[in-house]
């Protein structure tokens, strides 16, 4: 244990806890970005694109599950779901994107509210993946789960260290 203690120090906890906030944060761009262009691009170039994309495995496999899959999707993709789907995207990552700039900036009451935040993600995520079966899914889960047990213990190293001026005083 005390091994442990000793490679985990505080300054590397820290330091895995910003650079997870940091990929969590390209990931919370990369869907403020895909919530943009899937509100503003035409159902259409949604299905061109997926025939291009899909077009060598079509020439190799016309029964291939995947390409069916997207061809599918796509073209029975409506408006309302298209829009949902953008606005998922970018509330998503927008609410993501404030949290994860409170955390860096080391503002202790983002500590909780992240937590719970990031819980209520982790619920619907599992929630979602009973429907699609998606290790992406469980990937990103895990990495909340990660991020949650990082900002906790930030949160308390934080706390702790912000009582210590005080109590010397």
């Amino acid at each position: 244990m005390i091994r442990l203690r000793t490679y985990l120090d505080e300054k590397k906890l820290h330091l895995i806890f910003q650079l997870s906030l940091w990929f969590k944060a390209v990931f919370a761009l990369a869907e403020i970005v895909g919530g943009v262009v899937t509100y503003f691009v035409p159902q259409r170039l949604f299905l061109i694109f997926v025939l291009w994309v899909t077009k060598d495995e079509f020439a190799q496999d016309p029964h291939d599950l995947v390409a069916n899959f997207l061809l599918h999707s796509v073209q029975h993709l409506s408006i309302g779901t298209q829009t949902f789907a953008a606005i998922y995207l970018l509330g998503h990552g927008v609410i993501k994107l404030w949290l994860i700039v409170g955390l860096l900036r080391e503002r202790l009451w983002y500590c909780p509210v992240s937590m719970l935040v990031f819980c209520m993600f982790i619920g619907y995520q599992l929630y979602r993946y009973t429907f699609t079966q998606s290790i992406w899914l469980l990937l990103i889960t895990a990495l909340d789960i990660i991020i949650i047990a990082l900002t906790w213990h930030e949160y308390r190293f934080l706390k702790n260290e912000r009582k210590a001026p005080t109590s010397s005083s």
